[in-house]
């Protein structure tokens, strides 16, 4: 089971992308994963949507071919999303735009929100309310909202606060056991055939 965690920040060396690589770790040491990948928007690495997708430009295909493939070959994601102004990150709300042939269709995703104080609830509520439309993402009903995130899952145990880092690790784990589950279930879904989307290839 492969499972690909985005990292949403567009900054380098950015918080979100500690816990992205720290939950990507766990998946693999709980057996919750054979293989992860992390792929992170830090300096925009994906230009802002255009009618070229549309087009099938040679630009975009360069761009995005080899991403398409990575995503195609997935059983479930991991969003990590920082909160900026109360906001998903404009890089990664742009992400989702760019996938409307299946990759992310009908495979499930867990949703991290990140803040460096006590909040973090918004993007976890715009990701649920507006990114999934017609690539069809489907989050589950667990999450993540990694809070005060600068003292916890670093790997200077000296820099943690040891109560909420445990938490936060141990909440890690039980997410990433039904993130697994549901990524086994929906496996079934998609085989299944009922999910073709040449007849209707947009959500309502």
């Amino acid at each position: 089971m492969k499972i690909m965690l985005i990292s949403g920040s567009h900054r380098e060396h950015s918080q979100s992308e500690k816990v992205t690589r720290c939950i990507a770790q766990s998946l693999l040491d709980n057996q919750q994963a054979t293989e992860t990948e992390v792929f992170s928007l830090a300096g925009n690495p994906l230009p802002l949507w255009d009618e070229g997708i549309w087009n099938g430009e040679a630009k975009w295909q360069t761009i995005l071919n080899p991403l398409s493939e990575k995503l195609a070959s997935s059983d479930g994601f991991v969003i990590i999303a920082p909160e900026w102004h109360g906001q998903v990150p404009s890089g990664l709300k742009n992400f989702f735009l760019l996938w409307g042939a299946g990759e992310l269709a009908h495979k499930p995703a867990l949703i991290v929100g990140v803040s460096s104080s006590d909040g973090g609830a918004y993007p976890v509520a715009e990701l649920r309310m507006s990114s999934y439309k017609n690539n069809r993402i489907c989050y589950i009903p667990e999450q993540l909202i990694v809070r005060n995130v600068e003292s916890v899952l670093n790997a200077d145990n000296s820099k943690n606060n040891s109560d909420a880092d445990r938490y936060f690790r141990e909440r890690i784990v039980y997410a990433g056991e039904i993130l697994s589950a549901y990524a086994t279930a929906l496996k079934g879904v998609r085989e299944s055939g009922i999910t073709a989307t040449d007849t209707f290839r947009n959500g309502m």
